[in-house]
């Protein structure tokens, strides 16, 4: 393998900004790579122009045509055109002081904030309040951080929020007045030279403010008030004095240090040395400040200096920030309060709580003087969005109690509540295009691939910033680049990058993705997927294939996938190889990025990466990266072998530290000590890890110069970097705090936003226990987490954390993966993490919203708070979900154990099921109920999941828009059977669809049965690759592996450990007849119908070798066989032999009269039917046996244990032939077309037609001792290794379990759906098989029998009948089959045979009179009374014998007509003495045309039929005459009349139905039907009241429509055509193709809404054209032409479906 390392040489270029331009440089000296053009600058021969390519597709004429530029370069992969998405946030920031409007603050938080919450939540939106001030009645921290959290957290609110983002609420206290944090070294050494005179003050400032040497420039820090007053944020009881003291010596001295720094500054102005601007930065009298201060390069005293006036409070800071900065007022809203200046007088200590005091409780004046300042500005420049309130306060506060308190507080609220609301709306407004999709909506509101632009827009972006942080690494992305421009032309594999953990292979790709972009021309398209992006969450390879397939088709402008999901991991696969293909053709440039590879989730096994292509086309670019110690890096030198061009990103050494460290500092505009660099370089030389260092620098920019050293975050690792961290946070924030929220982060499924994550801290107990552990909480009926605890937090994580937007929702996310892994280790033990789970789990259930949550805090017993979280309902508004509720609580219920609201929440509510299936697709919900069904104890949750993986290709197909009423409909249809027995789940389930379909205002089917395939049972896996019918499969027990040959040519390896498809070996296109696994060196071998035989590498998928003429080409599975000893291949027919040793050397080849088989490494062969040779010929010895009796043989079979032969002669006796010349010939009963023995070669299984037969294998005989009758022909049949039980196949599509002690049948096992034509056994499971299937089924001998779902007759059989009530089922299995069977469909079972004297052409059913009609094709038609069936009425035929092709009764069973080639028959059917009797023929009409293919009996004795040819006859045997009606373009497949006798329907092979009026006859409506599958119409059926009409069509749909208007009422996918249909109460019954009974009522409201659509779960179109009245129909869709529909299909099915067209 060749490996490059990331050392630099002299040829690889110096820089990130020069490696382009070295491959430039290169190109021109060196030329293009292995071609004559440089790659890309030319089009490909027959590549489509951009004019060309528009016609391929709706989205491709977008992209060259309609769609924005900025989606054109987002698929392409610039990122001129990867903005983000706008946002679904509305985060407000709430600025006021501490207590001054403190009951205004709990007031819109009781009454306001969830109004305007739940006023977002139905826009789709989310609303967040961030209020610092709240759950505090001070600032107790003494880092002097104050100012910039609050700014910190506007900005932030203003960059998030999509509408308005800053509320201040401004009463009658000014508010803190902080000292300057920073003071820049000029700025401070200026004013300390003016207190040369007053040491004592140049002392105390020196004492507060130190000069840090790392600050560029050097800047004076102030220090924390706990340097010199260590007990100023002290809580604990015992130490209240020393913390009073504290606090009073605090604000003494912050006085202090602000009059020295006014003086300072004053004598600084009179000096000169400053300017009078410079000197107001201490002295503000609430002026408009200069706008040039808000900006810190402005400032007066340079870069670093002050960007508010010292004087400014928090609050005025904030108003700054939130309202006058960057013309913000129109997100902002202003309440201020006034209070009359008459009551002001009565003194300081009433209005403590309201105004401003000094140090020694007397009133500021100064800030009083600031504060009118700061409103007079306010009134000035905001009057727009101020809100003026002029209040009395009582006793010296605001009483809600009082009536003009309350009625000043509702007003706040009503303000706030509808001026937020205004601002909300104009700005979702103003979004309009923007906003195409709305979070949560169930709604169609956008375009079909939007979402592959916007997952590529996320990563586009993610590249970008990533790419930024690259330092170094120069010479590896030189060559990197090198390796692709050669690459361009030829075939090549792709390029792999790794290395270890925290190496820089994201970085680094990402710099690639974007130096590359000037590299390529302009058509070049770059697709990137980082794959570790949504962390912990691990992306399904299903879904990277598929949006990365789609990507390119829409920048390419190719063809999107087919309109139906790829059904498969290997369809995906290919469809992806196709693809590149297809760009290579094209003669574009393709560059593909998948970054970590390793991430990929578990399932297809894709770290196995066979999905990943090793020979890459010509024009496309393949590179990926990995862990070097992870398993998908280990598959991938497997599979390149030493071909691959492998970079290894190996660790940095000392001096690229260096480098990048002085970078970094650089960039943050800091620096280090000497002393301080060496220990960051020493720490970090120990790894050589990008992470490592990143890690210690993101902290080494908090280092000051006077730091000591014994702080410094240092570590050998990255790993003991981030333990320090932790740990210091513990020491400042507290290790419940730290610990649960970022516990809550990692536990977190899609990650928190900032909301949520401080609800649920305000849920957890031991948060708030540690929060208030020393102080009562303000409110204690109102208990939360104080925001500002987060806050704080969160800006010492702002290196460790990062902001992840998922459709316009910012979540919190840890920048790195091995930090979440820290966090696990560190906080989340067993218990804990349980609780936290617990936590979230209850939030997402909004089990606290609106409740009291007890909590014990120290000191006092159980007090019971209410924690003010939101509400969580399922659905915001109609349509609008709860998308994080349908994320996170299934996961967070599971893990915290809480089963029982699992089963009530999730698993057993329909209305869960549907919303997540539709919200965040059926894909989600599948694997969430997986993983209930995996640990849970409830077997219920495993058949609930096993139905949706049912359901799954149906809602592919509508790519998850299935409407409520459809998919209530399909899960009542394959879990109603199970509700009696499984009552608690799915009882539940089927009663809520029941009860939902019952009151659905749109017209709607109910199933009433069972009648599509039920989860549970013994069918546990189908395993589907679409090859044609499988022919012969074998299982490697040892290595878990089924191998399967295909009709197609295909051998297909699944996995028996995952049931998933792991290799399709593609050889000959003749079919496969036999597969043999070598387990001992894991390969397989197949044999073809071209006579080639391959061996194959079961691990790789490559082909070995490969023999031409192994066998006979044409042959059949019958007449060749392949046999493998430990050291030889045989391939043999009756008259020719072949050998080859494992590696495919042949060894002999011999034409021989007749071989018998092989046995071992040797050939048995008869020769002149009395002797028998057993050949070796590996040495070509061999031994003659002489037969004691003459042998013309049938079948054989070996016994390799006992080194026999047992060969069945055609005389009936049975030949035993061993090794050692010993025979035995015994008599045998049969000559079976089934032989075989048990994998103990202790019994022998002979099948023939209906009958198995098991022989006991003796020492010297062969006893026959069971023999096993079916209903059908005997196609397969295996035992069990303990020789216990049997199993067997048989044409009648069901596999029968026997005991071989008993001969008892154990069980059945339906479900096959076409004839069984091969088993074998595999720990506990059935392996079946069809060749006329392309499907292996995997059934279970272990299964729970409650489950079993009731047999059905076979599918596709000739004739079939059902009676009304769907109990009793009559079919003809095969066309030459000469009886009729009675299938009882409760029982499941064959109640009764009805032998026939000729083969069966039709049945009918008379209902009423309960006969049973069987024509017959030598023109009899017989008739069976259903209560006594053996007394059988004959109707004889006519002359001539024409077969009877169909028969037709009339409404009130009383006349029966029957059609013969010839001729037209009518009869009575009569009763006498209790009896039925036949009489006629009553009429008889000769045929002069084509005869009929389908009919209907009317009243007045009028026969309506059509033909074949598609014309449509109406004959009236009573006049004898008949009438041409207007003809069909297709064939006649359905004929029926309504049950009053007023209308008829006719339809036809091309979904063309015509409803006529009978009396007069009319044709009221014509009715074309357009969609994916097949058209057909098959069976009709009228409604009792005639109101409607059932039709069942080859498209596997049952439609509804209104005989009236013609309209199309309702479609429903039922998974196969249904063939019969009649009247069932108030719907229908019907029997489908696959056999199933289908019993639905129909339920249609009285008035039906003009604008519902039928079709809007359907990619389907139709049109009705109606009779007008009194004149001839016409319609207002013209040029409607169904082979028209068919050519424009695709494009068609590619948008919405289109509502009906109709004209009455």
């Amino acid at each position: 393998m060749l490996i490059f390392r990331a050392e630099p040489s002299a040829a690889a270029p110096t820089s990130p900004a020069r490696f382009c331009s070295f491959i430039r440089t290169h190109k021109q000296k060196h030329g293009a790579p292995r071609g004559e053009k440089c790659p890309g600058k030319q089009r490909a021969a027959g590549a489509p122009t951009d004019r060309t390519r528009t016609r391929t597709g709706r989205w491709s004429e977008t992209m060259d045509g309609g769609q924005s530029s900025g989606a054109r370069a987002v698929l392409r992969g610039r990122c001129e055109g990867a903005q983000r998405t706008g946002s679904n946030m509305i985060r407000i920031f709430i600025s006021s002081s501490f207590t001054d409007m403190s009951i205004e603050r709990k007031v819109l938080l009781e009454k306001a904030y969830p109004q305007v919450r739940s006023f977002c939540r139905s826009l789709g939106l989310v609303f967040e309040v961030v209020d610092l001030n709240w759950g505090i009645r001070t600032f107790p921290y003494g880092d002097h951080e104050v100012s910039e959290i609050f700014l910190q957290e506007i900005q932030m609110s203003q960059k998030v929020s999509a509408g308005p983002a800053f509320v201040g609420l401004l009463g009658n206290q000014y508010g803190h007045r902080p000292l300057p944090r920073l003071i820049p070294e000029k700025q401070f050494e200026v004013l300390l030279s003016t207190l040369s005179k007053n040491p004592e003050g140049v002392q105390q400032l020196q004492e507060w403010f130190r000069k840090d040497n790392n600050s560029v420039p050097p800047t004076y820090v102030l220090q924390p008030v706990t340097a010199r007053f260590p007990h100023y944020d002290d809580l604990r009881p015992e130490v209240t004095k020393l913390h009073d003291d504290d606090l009073l010596s605090w604000r003494v001295t912050e006085s202090q240090l602000l009059q020295l720094l006014r003086s300072a500054a004053a004598e600084a102005e009179t000096a000169g040395d400053i300017t009078a601007e410079q000197k107001q930065l201490f002295y503000s009298s609430g002026e408009i400040c200069p706008p040039a201060w808000t900006c810190p390069q402005a400032c007066p005293f340079g870069p670093g200096g002050l960007t508010f006036p010292a004087s400014h409070s928090v609050t005025e800071r904030a108003l700054e920030e939130g309202v006058w900065k960057d013309n913000c007022q129109m997100s902002a809203l202003l309440f201020v309060r006034e209070i009359p200046r008459q009551r002001m007088k009565d003194g300081s200590k009433r209005l403590a709580k309201f105004m401003d005091l000094t140090a020694d409780g007397l009133l500021d004046a100064e800030a009083q003087e600031f504060l009118t300042g700061l409103k007079s500005r306010l009134y000035a420049t905001s009057k727009k969005i101020l809100n003026l309130h002029c209040v009395e306060l009582n006793s010296g506060s605001i009483d809600p109690k009082r009536k003009e308190h309350a009625q000043y507080l509702d007003s706040i609220c009503q303000q706030f509540i509808s001026q937020m609301t205004i601002r909300i709306s104009e700005a979702v407004k103003l979004a309009g295009e923007d906003r195409k999709k709305i979070w949560g909506s169930t709604e169609e509101n956008e375009e079909e691939f939007d979402w592959v632009v916007e997952e590529a827009r996320q990563h586009t972006i993610m590249a970008a910033e990533l790419s930024n942080s690259l330092q170094g690494r120069d010479g590896l992305l030189g060559k990197i680049c090198l390796a692709m421009w050669e690459s361009t032309l030829v075939h090549h594999g792709p390029l792999v990058v790794h290395g270890t953990a925290g190496m820089g292979k994201t970085t680094l790709l990402c710099k690639l993705a974007q130096e590359m972009q000037d590299v390529l021309e302009a058509k070049a398209v770059l697709v990137i997927r980082l794959l570790a992006a949504n962390h912990p969450q691990r992306p399904n390879i299903n879904h990277v294939l598929n949006s990365v397939c789609l990507q390119v088709c829409l920048a390419c402008g190719l063809a999107p996938r087919p309109l139906m999901s790829v059904s498969s991991h290997l369809e995906l696969q290919r469809l992806f190889q196709n693809i590149l293909e297809k760009v290579s053709q094209q003669g574009n440039t393709l560059l593909l990025i998948l970054d970590s590879l390793e991430q990929l989730a578990d399932q297809h096994q894709a770290h196995q990466l066979r999905w990943l292509p090793t020979d890459v086309p010509p024009n496309v670019h393949l590179l990926v990266s990995m862990e070097t110690t992870s398993e998908a890096f280990a598959s991938m030198r497997l599979r390149l072998g030493t071909a691959g061009n492998v970079f290894e990103v190996e660790r940095l050494s000392r001096d690229e530290g260096q480098q990048i460290m002085e970078s970094h500092l650089q960039v943050a505009k800091r620096t280090l000590t000497r002393e301080q660099k060496d220990a960051v370089l020493q720490s970090f030389h120990a790894s050589g890890s990008p992470l490592h260092l990143q890690l210690i620098l993101s902290a080494a920019k908090n280092w000051t110069s006077f730091t000591p050293p014994t702080e410094l975050l240092l570590g050998s690792s990255s790993e003991e970097v981030m333990s320090q961290l932790l740990l210091k946070l513990e020491e400042k924030h507290g290790k419940e705090l730290v610990g649960g929220a970022l516990g809550c982060i990692v536990l977190a499924r899609r990650g928190l936003m900032e909301a949520e994550l401080r609800d649920v801290m305000s849920l957890d107990d031991d948060v708030i226990s540690e929060v208030y552990r020393y102080s009562l909480p303000p409110t204690p009926s109102l208990i939360r987490m104080p925001p500002v605890l987060w806050a704080r937090l969160k800006r010492d994580l702002r290196d460790q954390l990062e902001i992840q937007w998922t459709d316009g929702v910012a979540m919190l996310a840890f920048s790195s993966r091995l930090l979440s892994e820290v966090v696990k280790a560190r906080y989340l033990t067993p218990e804990r993490r349980g609780r936290t789970h617990r936590i979230l789990a209850e939030y997402f259930l909004g089990r606290w919203s609106g409740r009291l949550k007890p909590v014990a805090l120290p000191g006092l017993t159980l007090l019971l708070s209410d924690r003010k979280v939101p509400p969580q309902p399922l659905w915001f508004a109609p349509g609008l979900a709860n998308v994080r509720k349908l994320q996170e609580l299934p996961y967070h219920l599971l893990h915290a154990g809480l089963w029982e609201e699992l089963r009530q929440e999730v698993v057993g509510s329909a209305e869960w099921l549907y919303c997540q299936s539709r919200v965040c697709g059926v894909s989600s919900l599948i694997s969430d109920l997986d993983q209930c069904s995996q640990y849970m104890d409830c077997c219920e949750t495993g058949l609930v999941h096993k139905a949706l993986v049912l359901m799954k290709p149906s809602l592919d197909i509508l790519s998850g828009h299935m409407d409520r009423s459809v998919f209530y409909s399909e899960l009542l249809a394959r879990l109603s059977s199970l509700a009696s027995t499984s009552r608690t789940v799915i009882g539940q389930l089927c009663s809520q669809c029941d009860d939902w379909l019952q009151t659905c205002p749109e017209p709607v089917l109910i199933p009433r049965s069972s009648f599509l395939q039920q989860p549970g049972g013994a069918l546990q896996h189908t395993l589907t690759a679409p090859h044609g019918g499988v022919l012969c499969l074998a299982v490697g027990a040892a290595v878990r592996l089924l191998v399967t040959g295909s009709a197609g040519g295909v051998v297909a390896v699944w996995s028996l450990l995952d049931k998933h498809l792991l290799q399709v070996l593609e050889g000959p296109s003749a079919a496969i007849l036999s597969v043999k696994i070598i387990e001992s060196s894991a390969h397989c071998l197949s044999l073809a119908a071209d006579g080639s035989l391959r061996g194959w590498s079961l691990k790789s998928g490559q082909q070995l070798f490969c023999i031409q003429e192994a066998g006979p080409a044409g042959s059949g599975p019958s007449s060749v066989s392949l046999q493998v000893s430990d050291q030889l291949l045989f391939v043999h027919t009756w008259m020719q032999v072949k050998v080859w040793k494992l590696d495919g050397t042949e060894i002999h080849r011999e034409d021989i009269s007749l071989v018998l088989g092989v046995l071992g490494d040797f050939v048995v062969s008869l020769h002149d039917s009395d002797r028998v040779r057993i050949f070796d010929p590996v040495t070509g010895t061999q031994t003659m046996v002489r037969l004691t009796r003459n042998l013309t043989p049938v079948v054989s079979v070996t016994s390799p244990k006992r080194g026999s032969l047992f060969v069945v002669s055609d005389d009936g006796f049975l030949h035993q032939i061993s090794r050692t010349r010993q025979q035995i010939v015994t008599e045998f009963p049969l000559l079976p077309s089934l032989f075989s023995a048990s994998e103990d070669e202790k019994i022998l299984i002979a099948g023939r037609e209906r009958t198995l037969s098991l022989f006991r294998i003796g020492s010297n005989s062969v006893d026959g001792f069971l023999e096993l009758q079916h209903d059908d022909e005997v196609l397969s049949a295996c035992v069990s290794p303990d020789g216990r039980r049997v199993v067997s196949g048989a044409a009648d599509q069901l596999i029968r379990i026997w005991s071989v002690t008993t001969g008892h049948l154990v069980d059945t096992l339906c479900g096959c759906n076409a004839p069984v034509t091969a088993l074998m056994l595999y720990d506990h499971f059935v392996v079946s098989a069809s060749s006329a299937a392309d499907s292996v089924q995997l059934w279970s001998l272990t299964y729970d029998p409650s489950h079993k779902p009731l047999p059905h007759i076979p599918a596709g059989s000739a004739h079939s009948a059902v009676t009304r009530d769907g109990d009793q089922v009559f079919y003809v299995r095969h066309q030459t089959q000469r009886e009729v069977l009675s299938w009882n469909n409760r029982t499941g079972s064959v109640s009764e045979r009805l032998p026939v004297s000729a083969e069966v052409s039709c049945l009918e059913l008379a209902q009423q009179k309960r006969l049973l009609l069987c024509g017959l094709r030598s023109g009899t038609v017989l008739i069976y009374p259903l209560a006594l069936p053996q007394e059988t009425l004959c109707i004889p035929p006519p002359e001539g014998l024409a077969p009877v092709l169909c028969l037709a009764l009339g409404s009130q069973e009383s006349l029966l007509a029957v059609a013969h080639w010839d001729t037209l028959r009518l009869f009575q059917v009569a009763t006498r003495d209790g009896f039925p009797a036949v009489e006629g023929p009553l009429a008889t009409a000769p045929l002069l045309h084509a005869p009929p293919s389908h009919m209907a009996l009317l009243p007045h004795r009028r026969l309506l039929y059509g033909t074949a040819g598609g014309e449509v006859k109406l004959h009236d045997f009573g006049a004898g005459a008949g009438a041409d009606l207007q003809p069909h373009s297709s064939g006649i497949t359905c004929v029926t009349a309504s049950n009053w006798g007023t209308h008829a329907l006719v339809g036809s092979q091309d979904a063309t139905l015509r409803l006529w009026a009978l009396d007069p006859v009319a044709l009221d409506h014509t009715m074309e039907y357009q969609g994916l599958f097949f058209q057909g119409v098959l069976c009709a059926a009228f409604a009792d009241s005639d109101r409607f009409v059932f039709t069942g069509s080859q498209d596997q749909t049952v439609k509804v429509w209104d005989v009236a208007s013609g309209k199309l009422l309702c479609v429903q996918f039922v998974y196969s055509p249904v063939v019969r249909m009649l009247t069932f109460r108030n719907g229908f019954v019907g029997l489908t193709l696959q056999g199933c009974v289908v019993q639905e009522a129909f339920r249609c409201p009285d008035r039906v809404d003009p604008d519902h659509n039928p079709l809007r779960n359907m990619k389907a179109r139709y049109r009705v054209t109606s009779r007008e009245k009194g004149g001839a129909g016409r319609s207002d869709l013209q040029g409607f032409d169904p082979a028209q529909i068919s050519l424009n299909l695709v494009s068609m099915l590619s948008s919405k479906p289109s509502s009906a067209c109709v004209l009455l």
